[in-house]
């Protein structure tokens, strides 16, 4: 008698095991560039933009895997997802990754992420580290990821957002100049706004009431204030 060994279906695990940030600057900096870019392509049904999601970009194989900090893919649908399963995506691999140093990062691992980055055809690598305000870039050039010599106003081609070497940390622009901020800095943005949206709205009915009782006290002297 015959019998057939059952072939268990691969699992593509959803979580390495590892803390999405080791500290809140890291953090920060990740949820930062995320969201940023995100909004720049929140009219784009078809860019797909995640932090700290598995990417398992092999078929039948769960070990070949990385958690970019952030990554974008071009002509894929917005939704949520447990990991970035390549095959399942067009066979599309995510263009632009981003990592945020921490710490605990060492050489070693760095040095294996930027070798799966050029393996698997990411078209633009950006690795910051808040901490020695460093940014470092690499863009593909023929089969390779080449080293961006000169990364302080440099514009990433895919993203159209601009990297600029500040005092104090990095600052990344938008498209239309506005300046990547925080979630606490765009809720106090956002206060300062309403607050000079309601200002001018109480300058405007100040003024109203005003040229409404000079109205009353002219119709009072028998002056039409319409023909003055």
């Amino acid at each position: 008698m015959v019998t057939q060994t059952q072939i268990k279906p691969i699992v593509y695990p959803e979580s390495d095991g590892q803390p999405m940030a080791d500290n809140t600057l890291q953090y920060r900096w990740i949820v930062t560039i995320q969201g940023g870019i995100d909004a720049i392509f929140k009219e784009d049904p078809n860019v797909f933009v995640a932090g700290d999601l598995l990417w398992y970009p092999v078929e039948g194989n769960n070990k070949i895997r990385v958690a970019p900090d952030i990554m974008v893919a071009f002509d894929r649908p917005k939704g949520e997802r447990g990991s970035y399963l390549q095959w399942r995506e067009n066979n599309i691999t995510p263009c632009v990754v981003f990592e945020i140093l921490s710490p605990g990062n060492t050489l070693t691992e760095m040095a294996k992420k930027w070798q799966f980055y050029n393996h698997y055809g990411v078209e633009e690598y950006y690795l910051y580290d808040p901490d020695k305000q460093d940014l470092s870039g690499w863009i593909r050039q023929d089969q390779d990821l080449e080293v961006i010599e000169n990364i302080d106003q440099w514009i990433s081609p895919r993203l159209k957002i601009k990297f600029v070497l500040g005092e104090n940390e990095l600052e990344i622009y938008h498209p239309n100049g506005e300046k990547f901020v925080s979630f606490v800095e765009l809720h106090t943005q956002k206060q300062l706004a309403e607050r000079k949206a309601k200002l001018a709205q109480e300058k405007a009915q100040i003024a109203e009431e005003k040229a409404r009782r000079l109205a009353e006290k002219l119709k009072e002297l028998g002056i039409n204030p319409d023909e003055i």
